[in-house]
């Protein structure tokens, strides 16, 4: 029996797929080690471009800090918040990392000990977001790297 309508996927995927989840021990251990670190309101960002090859263009992790929220419950909803509010608005990104030919890898973590809305979440991730494309562009316009 056939369907009725036809499912069409959008051509721009807004998924989060294991491929772009930054799992591997080695990367976060260097990127610890020689990321550079920016601050914004709400998040502490270390980031680096990857020398190695990833499946994308890039790799996150989010991380909510144990002292700051004691239940694992709070962790996870602020964690699935973070998730949420990069799957809707990691095109911007994707779209600069790729037409520059760059790959970066970078760690979110959440600064403070209250539970941010959804909202002022999404607008923190933008500005971060904004944050990785200015830097990702000054790295190659100098020229250099470090």
């Amino acid at each position: 029996m056939q369907r009725p309508y036809k499912y069409k996927m959008n051509p721009i995927s807004e998924t989060f797929n294991k491929s772009e989840r930054l799992c591997s021990r080695k990367i976060i251990g260097s990127l610890f080690e020689n990321g550079h670190i920016f601050y914004n309101s709400l998040f502490k960002v270390v980031w680096d471009k990857e020398q190695n090859s990833i499946p994308g263009p890039a790799q996150v992790a989010f991380s909510v800090s144990k002292r700051g929220f004691r239940l694992a419950v709070t962790r996870n909803l602020v964690k699935r918040r973070l998730r949420e509010a990069y799957r809707k608005n990691k095109k911007t990104l994707y779209d600069h990392l790729i037409a520059e030919n760059i790959q970066i890898v970078f760690v979110v973590i959440l600064r403070g000990n209250s539970i941010p809305d959804y909202i002022t979440i999404e607008k923190g991730i933008i500005e971060v977001i904004n944050k990785l494309i200015m830097l990702t562009s000054q790295k190659t316009e100098d020229g250099s790297q470090k």
